[in-house]
């Protein structure tokens, strides 16, 4: 079970019967006045001085204007917003109750608080992502292709899920299975220790084997299903190492003992490749700290013969240990965890495999850093190793070396028989270099002795070309305003490339991903995809065709099969429908522009709004934050039908905003550096200023009342918000967050606040980012929340906090969840619903339903 602490002294008894007093009988003017309305947490508690021109979200009626002391010793007189006085000469306490009740009227009216009720609840919970997301008929998932004429696809409707395929070489559609009977076929093969998997919500991702049949990932278990429906488990044993599959389709390479082994998926017979691996010194082994897994990193070569991958040195990293709730004694957790500081960090060294023989080749280059071009780890999705590309002969491989703080890096060239390694080129940066958001977007082309690299160098996300032969770029490929998102493909033949940008229509939200094509010899890009939509897209593995689904966030989703050399549309695949949603009560989300911080630049949002809207209310506000810097608050920019809980919220009597500050992504450079080196701005002062400009454009928007919330880098941020701007912001709820980058993974802050640096006196530039260290300016409602086994962020981080606001003698609220990783997984509702007790208690000024029963998440 969960367990929450308030952290305030309790308060004194306020009513109920006494000396001299029935049971019913007004102890003071406290109960009598009480006992004339509905209860209003707005009644009592700590009162502060009116607002003067400054910032001032309330988020709580509770904490209205005025300062009359810390106390929160329950007071009628604290109830008004604006200061009463009581007077020094004692009043009949008639006289007293009338005065107090008169006075506090005002408040009551501004306040606006209705009854919040069980149905209010239940139709908020209709509208939250995964139980929304259902409503929406004919929104294709799970898009991949089998080859190159097949594409596979699960669309959904009122009766559930179907995986089809599409033949694009004939147009026709057709059951990759026949639903039920692959479902029952599962439940049958895995049986044991599961609860029964559902034909109507069964949606896995399908890929092809070598041999034609279909391999899917059932609950942890990999899984061969012939078009009949008759499955059998890939692996001898339950719980085999993953693996990671190689081009001919016929092995895997994985993970054992520190060491690296083949297996043959025909036969099942094993074969260890490696043999000096030992603990914290393995072969392809996936920690970062922030993650860490069983998953294999690695890059097959074309030809299936060789392996490039690393051993990676962890012995001189620090660990990081968590500890676990159960009876009797409880269990360690311990792994290598290195912390931005550290001397000592996780390292690389290079070195190809030669799959036949066994034998390994260490490249002739210094031990690398653990790091990428993309993101903070060396692989950036499950099992790949982003920044390896290997040449078609496999002959020859290129990679991307990077600094311990993003500064610097450099593509270099290795030979593949020898371990010879030379430096084509390299890039440095004031603040960090990354090759992208989506994609690791550089391309190698040995047979031109070329490659195709992504700089910010003009401000915006560009792709050059450079001679590997002298090391200097020979073109930009694409220029002018907007980013280059993801390299999806080039055609060395054609000399083609095709990507996805965002910002590079005139006209069109500069965050609506778009596919275009472009030659590496110059000449203007063709726009593939000209809706002013948000486009994903699905490419063949031959380059002819393409799946394009779009949306807005106010659209649904159409999927089309287009060609990719002109963009023209072959099929619509389908169109999505949301008529049982809007029938649940859905509204969708208003996008909005505000100024940011500097008055000049336009910064977008959304606005969710609840659907019974009065425009004759006052609505509280509360601020969805998540700061980035490698994404922002809103994301996405294609449709959802709840935006995680969003709507739900706003269901409940709000208005909640959420803005991409500055800092963020997929703008210009100088846009996304704003404040680098300063990461306990967390967007703060763009989200004040957008919710400002707000609460001036709309009279419904009481900035009176503002709250705050968000995850990880959100729940630091929200914590930072009621720290930082302790007038504005009056409740805040914060889970998971990395209150002090200090306490963090090496990679992530040294990226973004870069070297951590010592002065000679004890301080040092990451003192200001820690919450911590601002913990006595704390004036309204926090509640912390964090899982006790959050291995992406320690939860000593949320500790750390809350050590300092015990310091600070600082009243707040704590939830921690028992055995809960970063995600909470299955007390996900129960967090849930807390989350909306505490805004509709505090920030609403109403009274939550008594402990609200949410249904659990779905289990497929």
């Amino acid at each position: 079970m969960a367990m929450a602490m308030a952290i305030e002294p309790a308060p004194p008894r306020s009513g109920g019967a006494g000396p001299g007093r029935s049971a019913g009988q007004p102890r003071d003017c406290r109960s009598a006045f009480s006992a004339t309305r509905r209860p209003l947490r707005a009644g009592c508690g700590p009162q502060r001085t009116p607002p003067r021109g400054h910032d001032f979200w309330q988020r709580r009626p509770a904490h209205v204007a005025g300062s009359i002391g810390r106390s929160r010793r329950p007071h009628c007189a604290l109830l008004s917003s604006r200061r009463i006085f009581m007077p020094t000469t004692p009043l009949p306490l008639r006289h007293l109750c009338l005065a107090v009740a008169l006075a506090a009227l005002p408040a009551l009216a501004g306040a606006q608080a209705p009854a919040v009720t069980e149905a209010d609840y239940a139709r908020a919970e209709r509208l939250i992502s995964y139980a929304a997301q259902p409503l929406v008929d004919h929104a294709l998932t799970r898009i991949d292709w089998l080859d190159a004429t097949h594409v596979a696809y699960v669309d959904h409707d009122a009766k559930g899920n179907r995986l089809l395929q599409l033949d694009t070489s004939t147009g026709k559609t057709t059951p990759l299975f026949k639903q039920a009977a692959l479902v029952a076929s599962l439940n049958k093969l895995l049986k044991t220790g599961h609860k029964p998997l559902k034909a109507n919500t069964f949606a896995p991702v399908v890929k092809v084997t070598a041999d034609g049949r279909y391999r899917l990932n059932v609950r942890d278990t990999a899984v061969v299903c012939d078009a009949r429906a008759r499955c059998s488990k890939l692996y001898a044993k339950d719980k085999p190492e993953p693996g990671v599959l190689s081009p001919d389709k016929r092995s895997e390479a994985f993970i054992r003992d520190w060491n690296l082994w083949i297996r043959d998926l025909a036969s099942g017979q094993e074969t260890q490749l490696t043999r000096d691996g030992v603990e914290n010194f393995g072969y392809a082994t996936d920690n970062a700290g922030w993650q860490h897994t069983d998953n294999a990193i690695l890059a097959w070569s074309p030809d299936s013969r060789k392996i490039a991958t690393f051993q990676q040195d962890q012995r001189k990293t620090g660990d990081m240990y968590l500890v676990s709730t159960k009876l009797g004694h409880p269990e360690l957790q311990a792994w290598k965890y290195p912390l931005a500081g550290d001397k000592d960090v996780t390292m690389i060294e290079r070195v190809i495999i030669d799959v036949p023989t066994g034998s390994v080749l260490r490249l002739k280059t210094p031990p690398d850093q653990h790091r990428s071009t993309l993101c903070d780890d060396v692989s950036c999705s499950p099992g790949l190793w982003d920044d390896v590309k290997w040449a078609p002969d496999s002959k020859t491989l290129a990679f991307a070396s990077t600094s311990r703080f993003h500064k610097q890096t450099w593509l270099r060239i290795a030979d593949a028989s020898t371990g010879a390694v030379r430096t084509a080129f390299d890039e440095t940066v004031k603040t960090y270099y990354e090759s992208g958001q989506v994609a690791a977007n550089w391309a190698y082309l040995p047979a031109s002795n070329e490659a195709v690299w992504f700089s910010e160098r003009s401000d915006w996300g560009q792709l050059y070309l450079y001679d590997l032969a002298t090391g200097k770029p020979k073109r930009a490929i694409t220029t002018g305003e907007g980013n280059v998102t993801e390299l999806l493909r080039v055609d060395p033949v054609t000399r083609t490339a095709w990507l996805v940008g965002v910002g590079r229509s005139a006209g069109v939200d500069p965050y609506y991903q778009q596919l275009w094509k472009v030659s590496l010899d110059g000449g203007e890009p063709v726009l593939l995809t000209p809706e002013p939509a948000n486009h994903s897209i699905a490419l063949s593995p031959d380059g002819a065709r393409f799946v394009d689904t779009y949306s807005t966030s106010v659209t649904p989703p159409v999927t089309l099969l287009r060609e990719a050399g002109d963009g023209r549309t072959v099929s619509t695949l389908a169109t999505a429908d949301i008529t049982r949603l809007k029938a649940a009560g859905w509204v969708p989300p208003e996008p909005i522009t505000v100024k940011a911080r500097d008055g000049k630049t336009t910064l977008y949002g959304l606005m969710f709004k609840p659907a019974n809207f009065d425009p004759t209310r006052k609505y509280p506000v509360i601020d969805y934050v998540y700061p980035g810097p490698q994404t922002g608050s809103v994301r996405g920019r294609s449709f959802l039908a709840g935006h995680g809980d969003n709507q739900s919220l706003a269901e409940l009597g709000f208005i909640v905003i959420a803005i991409d500050g500055m800092g963020t992504p997929w703008r210009s450079k100088t846009f996304h550096d704003t404040w680098y080196a300063d990461m306990g701005d967390n967007t703060l002062p763009d989200q004040v200023a957008g919710l400002k400009e707000l609460g001036q454009r709309y009279a419904w928007i009481d900035l009176d009342r503002v709250g705050i919330w968000g995850h990880s880098g959100g729940g630091n941020a929200s914590t930072g918000a009621m720290l930082r701007y302790p007038d504005f912001f009056k409740v805040a709820w914060s889970e998971s967050g990395n209150h002090d980058n200090r306490g963090y993974e090496d990679d992530w802050a040294e990226k973004y606040h870069g070297e951590h640096i010592v002065n000679t006196d004890g301080t040092s530039n990451y003192d200001d980012q820690a919450n911590a260290n601002h913990a006595s300016k704390l004036k309204g409602k926090l509640m912390l929340v964090h899982g006790t086994l959050d291995d992406n962020v320690p939860p000593y981080l949320t500790l750390l906090v809350a050590d300092a606001l015990i310091k600070a003698n600082k009243n707040f609220d704590m939830l921690m969840l028992p055995n809960a990783k970063h995600g909470y997984g299955d007390l996900t509702p129960y967090v849930t619903r807390r989350r909306w007790d505490y805004f509709v208690q505090y920030l609403l000024g109403a009274t939550p339903p008594a402990q609200y029963q949410m249904q659990p998440m779905p289990a497929n």
